[in-house]
């Protein structure tokens, strides 16, 4: 793991700092105690014997604290290395226990305590990302069997179906032909739709969405897309209002943009309550537009809102599909609007439920 260079100068300081003052006192201590030496010895010897210069050399106790002074600071350097040894096998045995999920925290000496908290942050780090991958795999991975079970049941409906046609041709009535026929036609366009939401899971996690960047009229935009969903508004008798300034311009990815609004709105019609309002509100602030998208349905846990975004979570967790995608709608708006430098969040209050989108105007 590299260091900092914050982290490499407080590790410095510390170990030299200790270093140099150790090898201070030591000299101070060897240089006084041979200086002392020296000036006793001359003492003693010009007062008890005679003509003793001629014996003793002051160089003599000098050179005697001259060794110890090296044997001391070859001891110490010594220390100091070792010292960074252990420090290396430390953080070594900190590295092997990143991944080890029966350590909840790594401890390492006082001197490393940076390094320590910076480890510790890195392993949990590590924990959620790999426990959030583990959960969206599951999630997708229940989501293929839930889909690919749910294809069997208008699969099975469409070859009945065309089976009773074709084997009482003869005999069927007309009315009851167009009966079957349209039965027919309803489960094969569920069946489509089921097989774009497997198209669907694979493009979102086997490609990369770019941006094709161009000015659009984000108020006709909306517009248009309340009139494409008039049959779907119909058939729970839904109002679509649009609250918007005229003429809002957008400078964006504007099928990109249009698909982030398409889910939203889908979104808001799937979960409302039926004979109920969907509204749409733009409003401009400085150098951004809001828009919001407001309906009235079962309200959203705070746990949920939390999750709402991520890849193959749905709010509601039945097995069943018919009402809902696989999960990935509000994961790739979320993509798109961060993608164009904005934020998407909702909030659910009572019966209330709100999906915000700002995005920058250029």
């Amino acid at each position: 793991m590299k260091l900092n260079k914050n982290e490499q100068n407080y590790l410095l300081t510390i170990l030299f700092k200790s270093y140099i003052l150790q090898s201070v006192i030591c000299s101070g201590i060897i240089l006084v105690c041979t200086v002392s030496l020296d000036m006793g010895l001359t003492w003693v010897l010009d007062r008890y014997v005679e003509h003793y210069y001629l014996i003793y050399r002051g160089l003599y106790v000098y050179m005697v604290g001259l060794i110890l002074w090296v044997v001391c600071i070859l001891y110490l350097t010594y220390k100091l290395l070792k010292k960074v040894v252990n420090y290396v096998y430390e953080l070594q045995a900190a590295t092997g226990k990143l991944f080890d999920k029966s350590v909840d925290y790594i401890e390492l000496s006082p001197e490393l305590s940076e390094i320590a908290i910076n480890i510790n942050r890195l392993k949990q780090e590590a924990e959620n990302n790999a426990r959030l991958a583990q959960e969206n795999e599951q999630r997708k991975n229940d989501m293929i069997m839930y889909l690919a079970h749910d294809l069997k049941t208008p699969l099975s409906s469409v070859i009945g179906y065309l089976t009773l046609l074709h084997d009482d041709e003869q005999q069927i009535s007309q009315e009851l032909r167009e009966k079957y026929l349209s039965i027919s036609l309803d489960k094969a366009e569920r069946l489509e739709d089921l097989i774009n939401e497997f198209f669907e899971i694979t493009r979102f996690n086997l490609s990369n969405i770019t941006l094709q960047y161009s000015n659009i009229n984000l108020t006709r935009l909306l517009e248009q897309l309340i009139y494409e969903f008039k049959p779907i508004l119909k058939e729970k008798n839904l109002k679509c209002t649009l609250n918007s300034t005229s003429d809002i311009m957008l400078h964006c990815d504007a099928n990109k943009i249009q698909r982030v609004f398409d889910n939203l709105l889908r979104n808001a019609v799937i979960y409302s309550y039926t004979d109920t309002e969907v509204a749409i509100t733009t409003e401009l602030q400085e150098n951004t537009i809001v828009i919001t998208f407001e309906n009235f349905g079962n309200p959203i846990a705070e746990e949920k809102l939390k999750l709402i975004f991520e890849q193959f979570y749905r709010v509601d967790t039945s097995r069943n599909t018919t009402s809902g995608g696989a999960g990935l709608g509000l994961a790739i708006a979320k993509h798109i609007v961060e993608l164009h430098k904005g934020t998407i969040v909702a909030h659910s209050k009572d019966e209330c439920i709100k999906f915000i989108v700002t995005l920058p105007l250029s």
